[in-house]
Order: C-alpha cells, then structure tokens, then sequence
C-alpha cells in the first residue's frame, strides 16, 4: 500500500497467548499468576484514588523515584528469586535505586533495551528458540540476528553463542530461565558468557521466570559492568494486567536507557501502576508464598506427566514445557482446548511437537490431568 513505511515491510509482529472472548476457558496458556494481588494492593489504590482522584489528571513522576527505591529494598531483601534455593542471600553489595530503570511492562523495557545497546551494523547473537519478541524487535529496529541453535538437551549452547558474539564483536541477549523451553543457567554460567562478551557490548538476561527456581545474576552486577538484567512484575507478582518492567544495571547504563526513554515517553509508568507497584514490593512475603506453591504444583504435574509417558524438561519456570511421542503438540493443544483449558502451542519448527503449560492453581491443574 502506497501509504504505508518501506520498514513495515520487514516487521513480523508478536503473537500472544489466545485471549478469549467467546467464552470462559481456564487459562494455562499465557504464564500469568493465577493468584490475585496482595490485598493491600488492592488497598493502597482504592486510598490513593479516593484521596487524590486529581492524581489522574496530572502526570505521574517521570522517573517513578519512590518505586524505583521499593523495588531496589525488595531485590536486596530476596536476592532475586523468590522461590530458589538462593532467596534472601546477601547479593554481595546493595542495589541502588540508580541501578534502576521502570517502564510499562517488560516488552517496552525491552524494546529500550534493544534501541539503547544494540547496532544495525552487527548482528545480535541469542537463542534460536526463545521469547518470540526479540526477533521482532530485531525487525523493528533493523537489526541483524544470530540465533545460535539449541543443544540436543534443549539447555543454550554457551560455546557457540560466545563464539558468534565474538566473531560479530557484538551484544547478546537470552531469557534465563529461558523460555519457552523453561531450563535455566547457573550463575557461573551466566558470568562465563560475561566474562567473553566483546568489550564495549553488553549482555542482556531476561529474568521474567526467575523467581520460580533460577538462579539471579544479580550479584554480578558488583563485578561486570556489561550487564543488563531485565525484570517484570508479570509473572511472579501477579501484574500482568497492570504492565510493569524494570531494569537492573549499573547506573550508567541505566542514563542511557532513560535517555531513550525521554526520547520516546516521558511517562510510562502511570500514578495507579506505581502504586500497586510499591504496595506488591512491600508484601513480597505473600508473592514468595505463592511462588513456592507454583513449584510444587508444578514439580507435581511434571511427575504426572512422566508417568504418563510425556517427555518434560526440568523446569525453573512457572510453567513445563513438554510433548508425547505418536501425538502432535496441536493435537494436546486441541484436546485441552476442547475440555475448556487453554494451552500454547507454536508452530515453529523444532518445537512444533511440544506444548507450553501454565502451572495455575491446585484445582485448575486437576482439571487439565482429566482432560489429558
């Protein structure tokens, strides 16, 4: 069409999990949390509602300085993973709010990320299967790809993904837990990959599953200045209708992320998201409580399905990640979806036979082993 940009040419847009709108399934097919927020969350934004509705017609503060200063007390407190055997370690050093950065959701986190580090002259280097946007922001900002196949375990191949990133001098980035395949890195592992970055580029770990069982890179921030970690409230704080993504990093690489940013959106984190955002920070206990109790769901619907003859990676995730030899993975999606659950399945080739499970709650997942 004559109207439209040359470079939408070359944007191949994310497809998310099936939203339903024609009837009520149980959902198990988008990673959300299926328990609701803290009740002072829900708390704090009716006060503030009620006792400043002006706040709606004003902007929010643009650097969301008090949330950044919750979020930084809450890292410091869990040491970055909720549900691991890790929490509540000492990080080695203390997060900053300066070593923070907010914005509305992961994606858009990411998509700053991508604009602020990443060239079009070189090609950057991450997982063959892995989250789906980040193809599409290499689309979207005209960058070069390297994806760097998958060990016949399914784990990163550390060794190739190093080698291409040196061989193109350029960044790296890669979902640890990754996803959808759910395995996750050790952080000795990670620092390798720090350790041999090309200087002068970073490395972005996108720790969205990190508190169902991974292991955080956190503490490396004190020691690699290449690193970049990206963070939600999606998942393990139960936000994902609210949008909220942060960045942790060292605080020059965090200004040159909110340069881009004020660039783009002067405020992207609203007056009602910031303070549920502070109010989820402050009740960290109940998000831990409910982490663990996805694992052990989770742990106990992965020994289901082995005993039913289902192949299942170990996860580190709030969901599995898993396929049956003789049946198709859209024959499992469909089975599901008949029954009322959704699930996801991707056509991409080599991961077309597996489907992607939602760990949800004890009696939604009692539902979904009847339906299989």
């Amino acid at each position: 069409m004559e109207f439209l940009s040359k470079r939408l040419e070359s944007l191949n847009p994310y497809v998310p999990g099936e939203q339903p709108t024609d009837r009520t399934y149980i959902k198990l097919n988008a990673n959300e949390n299926p328990y609701p927020p803290h009740p002072s969350v829900i708390s704090a934004v009716k006060d503030a509602l009620e006792k400043s509705p002006e706040k709606l017609g004003l902007y929010p503060d643009p650097d969301v300085t008090e949330l950044r200063c919750e979020i930084a007390n809450m890292l410091n407190k869990t040491g970055g993973a909720f549900a691991s055997e890790n929490a509540s370690a000492d990080l080695g050093f203390e997060i900053t709010p300066d070593m923070i950065f907010c914005g509305n959701g992961s994606d858009e986190v990411l998509s700053f990320v991508f604009y602020t580090f990443f060239d079009s002259d070189r090609p950057l280097v991450f997982p063959e299967h892995t989250y789906s946007f980040y193809p599409v922001y290499c689309g979207y900002y005209q960058i070069p790809m390297e994806r760097v196949p998958l060990l016949a375990d399914w784990k990163l191949d550390l060794d190739k993904m190093i080698q291409a990133s040196s061989r193109n001098k350029s960044g790296m980035i890669f979902a640890n837990p990754n996803a959808p395949t759910s395995l996750a890195l050790k952080r000795a592992e990670v620092e390798r990959i720090l350790d041999a970055a090309p200087e002068g580029k970073v490395v972005v770990v996108d720790e969205a599953y990190c508190d169902f069982g991974g292991e955080s890179s956190l503490p490396l921030l004190r020691t690699h200045k290449n690193l970049v970690i990206v963070r939600t409230f999606s998942k393990s704080l139960s936000f994902a209708g609210m949008r909220l993504g942060y960045i942790v990093a060292n605080p020059e690489l965090i200004q040159a992320v909110f340069r881009v940013k004020n660039s783009f959106n002067h405020f992207p984190v609203d007056f009602v998201a910031k303070t549920a955002a502070i109010a989820s920070c402050k009740a960290v206990e109940y998000y831990a409580e409910n982490a663990r109790k996805i694992v052990a769901e989770r742990d106990d619907f992965t020994a289901f399905l082995r005993e039913k003859g289902y192949f299942v990676l170990d996860s580190s995730t709030n969901f599995v990640f898993t396929r049956k030899d003789g049946i198709g993975g859209r024959q499992i999606y469909e089975k599901a979806k008949s029954a009322g659950i959704l699930i996801r399945h991707f056509a991409t080739p080599g991961i077309e036979d597996f489907v992607r499970i939602t760990i949800g709650t004890h009696e939604q997942m009692e539902e979904l082993k009847k339906a299989l």
